[in-house]
């Protein structure tokens, strides 16, 4: 593809479909390149009750739909692919996907969101959709009567334990400290529901499999003592934070320890002029639908002026 787009975005999700919205609008023509999971996190969601709009709620995958056609309305173009190499080096910047197409565009905008994080144990990968899960909307009914352990302490931690006794007879909450970070409500909700059982002091420390390729039981060691322990288990689930999907630009972008892109204060862009980044890949602290999508207007805002003024010159 030899003609340059004006802008292009790299991630479907709140942020990136909020700022093809905002470009399709001011006539940059945008085009998306979806990634890995097109609609991102809420996709893996549930119920979202949280975002203005929705007195009642809405499914994360309805409401990510919901955004790619108001996008797409615009006339934003939407590709199916998975961005594999990028040249920052020079503008118009290069983009090319796992489908070998190589996309030129003026600007950047970075939206690829955070992925789950395992616990690392060996079994773990091995047993992923056979009974281990990060994601408890997504396999939460294949638990009917079954018993569960979930691991972390943090609102989403609470937030699937709650979700998983829909369907689970029992649901173990596993907390390697002593209390729990989760927000006020969220922790109120996972302590007063009958179904959860929360273990202090634990931390899992193996998953085993000692029948046809299931999970049948975890290994707990308690966090004091290191006291070990075998209990039977029929899933266990992981809620224990997010890496920000930014290798692709691991150095040639300036980014924090943990991998999140660094933006200027109180902006989108990025250290690279032109390059600007949006949502979850950018924003440890409040990871959110709503400051997503508003951090993905202000991304597309700033394309617009940067672009003006490239003009101007």
């Amino acid at each position: 593809m030899s003609d340059v787009k004006k802008t292009l975005i790299l991630g479907s999700g709140p942020a990136g479909y909020t700022a093809a919205i905002y470009a399709a609008r001011a006539n940059l023509e945008p085009v998306m390149i979806a990634g890995q999971q097109p609609g991102g996190q809420l996709t893996i969601t549930s119920e979202v009750e949280n975002y203005p709009g929705f007195p009642k709620g809405i499914m994360g995958p309805e409401m990510m739909d919901q955004f790619r056609e108001q996008a797409e309305r615009f006339g934003t173009k939407v590709i199916y692919a998975v961005g594999t190499e990028v040249d920052l080096s020079k503008r118009p910047f290069t983009v090319t996907t796992d489908d070998d197409q190589v996309y030129q565009s003026q600007s950047l905008i970075i939206s690829t969101g955070a992925s789950a994080l395992y616990l690392g144990l060996p079994n773990e990968k091995k047993l992923q959709g056979r009974g281990v899960s990060a994601c408890a909307t997504c396999d939460g009914f294949f638990f009917k009567g079954k018993v569960v352990y979930v691991v972390g302490g943090g609102d989403s931690a609470c937030e699937e334990a709650n979700f998983l006794t829909k369907f689970a007879s029992k649901v173990y909450l596993v907390v390697r400290r002593d209390s729990l970070r989760a927000s006020k409500i969220m922790q109120q909700r996972a302590l007063d529901n009958p179904k959860i059982e929360v273990l202090w002091g634990q931390n899992v420390t193996d998953v085993f499999d000692v029948t046809q390729g299931k999970v049948t039981g975890v290994e707990l060691t308690s966090t004091e003592g290191g006291h070990k322990k075998r209990v039977p288990a029929d899933g266990l689930f992981l809620a224990i934070g997010h890496k920000p999907n930014t290798d692709l630009f691991r150095g040639r972008l300036t980014m924090d320890d943990k991998g999140y892109i660094v933006t200027k204060p109180g902006k989108a862009a990025t250290n690279i002029e032109g390059v600007f980044a949006a949502g979850d890949c950018q924003d440890s602290y409040y990871r959110q639908a709503v400051t997503a999508a508003g951090s993905g207007c202000m991304a597309a805002i700033e394309v617009e002026r940067w672009l003006e003024g490239q003009h101007a010159h």
